[in-house]
């Protein structure tokens, strides 16, 4: 034999060697199963959570604005200031509104006097035609019938002038009360005690009436912080969840490594509707609902408009027999006869598998999917109401292999300490 066939059949002989350890390795492999992550079912105590976000604000909070146009000619707080009610905040320049005032007192001033005119008149009139009417019923040649007439029409047009005087009156006097009440409005005070949480104008602006705005005509904001909500905004699926007093746990974003207690006090009936994009690009609706939630003993320096999140606990189990969440799965399952259906031809074939919520138990090594039942959720963990015992093991990761995971395949031990060094 040549020296080239011998190193050929020698290449040949070490081709053929390494195929058949390769696929002797992969049908170890395969045989030694899928590694997973493999825990017990036991039994934890379980807290059942909603989290949101939203804002920190007071319970009561009131935005002053001015009810006339004019220049402010003082501002007597500052942002930051705590106030009183009643106390004195801005004041507008009253000139136009006292003169307003003045000319309103005169114009009452000359119909009060013009009412005396027209009274003094009515009487006169009614003392002639009196005496008219008398000199008739004496005697009928006394005095001529068109004469006690024209006393009569003369009567009743003094009575309607005085009348006519009486109503000019009262309208001066109601324009007077408007103008008075024109000028106290350019005296602005504190409606509640509070603190001044926005100051939203300076000296020398014009103050105009909000009426198409509720910002242009803001002046300033009075909070009352002794009372403080956090307003979070909770989604559809999880408002049904929440009921009044339920307990929360609040984190301020401006409070770092602190948490606040706080109870569920009010959870509105009517959606907040905002438009979301999506990745088609399409714009959808989001629904939310507002929540408000009142903080025990929250810092006397907390301020508005803070940013928070709120962990209200919605429920909570002792002992409860329990997976973990990455553990329960979705699942073809197929009917089998002790679930009461009835024999398989008389089923529709799409209808003989149905999807189920279940994980994998594991026995010798082996995999199989089981259907559970579950109730709340944990941070980490779910409640089993039916399905699976204590004791007994079930894969609990990774989410990959849970994933890719067969009824019926082998499975192993994923090496824990492979895992943490790579982790580290």
């Amino acid at each position: 034999m040549s020296r080239g066939m011998k190193v050929g059949l020698t290449l040949g002989i070490l081709v053929l060697a390494g195929g058949g350890f390769a696929a002797f390795k992969i049908r170890q492999k395969k045989h030694a199963g899928v590694e997973v992550r493999m825990e017990q079912v036991g039994r934890r105590d379980l807290v059942s959570a909603v989290t949101a976000s939203g804002k920190i604000e007071p319970k009561t909070s009131v935005d002053i604005s001015a009810d006339i146009t004019g220049r402010i000619v003082k501002i007597a707080v500052r942002e930051g200031d705590l106030v009183k009610k009643g106390q004195f905040l801005i004041q507008i320049d009253p000139a136009q509104y006292q003169a307003a005032v003045s000319r309103a007192e005169g114009v009452v001033a000359s119909t009060q006097a013009t009412m005396l005119q027209t009274r003094a008149s009515r009487d006169q009139a009614e003392r002639a035609w009196r005496r008219a009417r008398d000199l008739s019923q004496a005697g009928a040649n006394l005095i001529a019938p068109a004469a006690v007439e024209d006393y009569k029409t003369a009567l009743d047009v003094a009575q309607a002038t005085y009348e006519a005087t009486g109503a000019q009156l009262s309208q001066s006097r109601a324009s007077l009360q408007e103008a008075r009440d024109n000028l106290a409005k350019t005296r602005l005070v504190s409606p509640i005690s509070g603190r001044v949480t926005r100051l939203a104008v300076e000296e020398g602006e014009v103050a105009v009436p909000g009426t198409f705005s509720k910002e242009t005509g803001l002046l300033m904001t009075v909070a009352d912080l002794s009372v403080i909500l956090a307003k979070v905004q909770v989604d559809e699926t999880d408002v049904v969840r929440l009921t009044p007093d339920d307990s929360v746990e609040v984190t301020i974003d401006a409070y770092q490594d602190t948490t606040f207690v706080g109870r569920v006090t009010r959870v509105s009936h009517s959606a907040q509707l905002t438009p979301t994009q999506t990745s088609s690009g399409s714009n959808d609706r989001a629904v939310d609902f507002d929540v408000e939630i009142t903080l025990q003993d929250p810092p006397e320096d907390i301020r508005p408009d803070l940013s928070c999140t709120a962990r209200v606990v919605t429920d909570t189990r002792s002992s409860a027999l329990s997976i973990p969440i990455i553990a329960l799965t979705v699942r073809d399952h197929e009917r089998v006869p002790n679930e009461n259906t009835p024999p398989a031809d008389t089923l529709k074939p799409k209808r003989r598998n149905r999807e189920a919520e279940g994980v994998f138990v594991v026995r010798d090594g082996v995999a199989t999917f089981r259907p559970v039942k579950v109730g709340i959720a944990g941070d980490e963990y779910f409640e089993v109401l039916d399905g699976v015992r204590d004791g007994e093991t079930i894969v609990g990761g990774t989410y990959q292999a849970i994933r890719d995971l067969k009824d019926g395949d082998r499975v192993r031990q994923a090496d824990t300490t492979k895992t943490e060094s790579a982790a580290s």
